[in-house]
């Protein structure tokens, strides 16, 4: 905890995981908090895409990288991809396991059957067709495939993106430091994907929100129903997390990356402050904390105070909007920069950075 920031008011009011998860994933509020919150290319993109429009990474790596699911609950939540910025900025996703033996990413190897002279000459009649069709004038959902094909197809030759996700190459004792599940492999392969050269990587914790496990399952721990709680998190949520998250952050001090790559552990809301009478907890939007190290911001530093109950920010209260900002601000770019969405409308990115957790 002596290398973390600790920002223990986070606020919204979003109480719906996809509501409240595309306010977490974007850092703006949706138009309604309700459930059946759909994708849409009215609605913003996610912070990595942002990243790659207003500043990409210059070399043969993707600016934006995610993995390995894609969080839903009912439908799929909102703030995942590129949405009005169009399919170039979209993230490198793959649903592969960085812990299964053989991992490897399929996107990056070539049929065998199809050299990569045919691949040329196959994109190149795309482009005709493209053309003579006048497609990327008339789709919007279109727009954009030109520059990712091109993309794709650079990283297909690129040496130094397929040695990045060459996970068997580490060393033993640091996959087992890192712990031999999916997202501990996943945070060793997000290291080396910012070693890379990666600007932005995002990795998921479960495929799904929770549920009545002590083996699998996200942070949506609404209890066992009985008297005994929660012991889906100390079984396998903090042992998991405590075992990797603090490998991640030595590892990157050990290897001199940490005080510049930037490290945010987030949910899109905590929960209830009071036990519930199916001794439980619920959604609890207005007042939660998130964790951030490395990559410009204070060690061993808290910031804001919530009430005597845990309920509600009693001083210094944050919106993603603002944290949305912060991470703009350390990544080196203008939190007061726009976008321009899909009916040529300029929009801010994001609020005003809390200046007071950098260092």
């Amino acid at each position: 905890m002596h290398k973390v920031t600790l920002i223990r008011t986070l606020t919204h009011t979003m109480k719906n995981h996809n509501s409240a998860g595309y306010y977490a994933l974007s850092g703006h509020a949706p138009p309604t908090d309700d459930q059946r919150l759909r994708d849409s290319l009215d609605l913003f993109p996610a912070y990595g895409s942002v990243v790659d429009k207003l500043g990409p990474g210059k070399n043969d790596m993707p600016t934006f990288v995610s993995y390995p699911y894609t969080i839903s609950d009912g439908s799929i939540t909102p703030g995942q991809h590129a949405s009005f910025l169009g399919k170039a900025h979209d993230p490198l996703f793959f649903t592969e396991d960085p812990n299964a033996a053989d991992f490897k990413l399929p996107e990056l190897s070539l049929p065998d059957n199809l050299s990569l002279d045919r691949l040329h000459r196959r994109r190149e009649m795309l482009r005709i067709v493209d053309r003579q069709a006048r497609l990327l004038e008339h789709s919007a959902e279109a727009r954009g495939f030109d520059e990712y094909y091109d993309r794709a197809i650079g990283m297909l030759t690129s040496d130094k993106v397929r040695k990045a996700f060459y996970l068997s190459s580490e060393p033993t004792d640091v996959r087992d430091r890192y712990g031999r599940t999916t997202y501990g492999q996943g945070c060793l392969l997000a290291r080396r994907l910012a070693e890379a050269g990666v600007k932005f990587t995002t990795v998921y914790f479960s495929s799904n929100i929770g549920g009545q496990s002590t083996t699998s399952g996200g942070w949506d721990t609404h209890g066992f129903n009985n008297t005994r709680m929660f012991p889906i998190v100390e079984k396998y949520h903090f042992p998991m997390t405590e075992q990797t998250l603090p490998t991640l952050l030595d590892d990157l001090e050990e290897r001199g990356m940490l005080q510049d790559t930037l490290v945010l552990w987030m949910g899109e809301f905590g929960r209830t402050p009071k036990i519930n009478q199916n001794v439980s907890r619920d959604h609890w939007p207005q007042c939660y904390t998130v964790l951030m190290a490395g990559g410009g911001v204070k060690r061993g530093f808290v910031y804001g105070k919530s009430d005597a109950t845990a309920s509600y920010p009693d001083e210094y209260p944050v919106r993603p909007d603002d944290l949305a900002a912060t991470l703009y601000h350390l990544l080196g770019i203008n939190p007061d920069a726009e976008i321009i969405d899909r009916n040529n409308r300029p929009l801010a990115i994001s609020g005003k950075p809390v200046l007071d957790v950098i260092a």
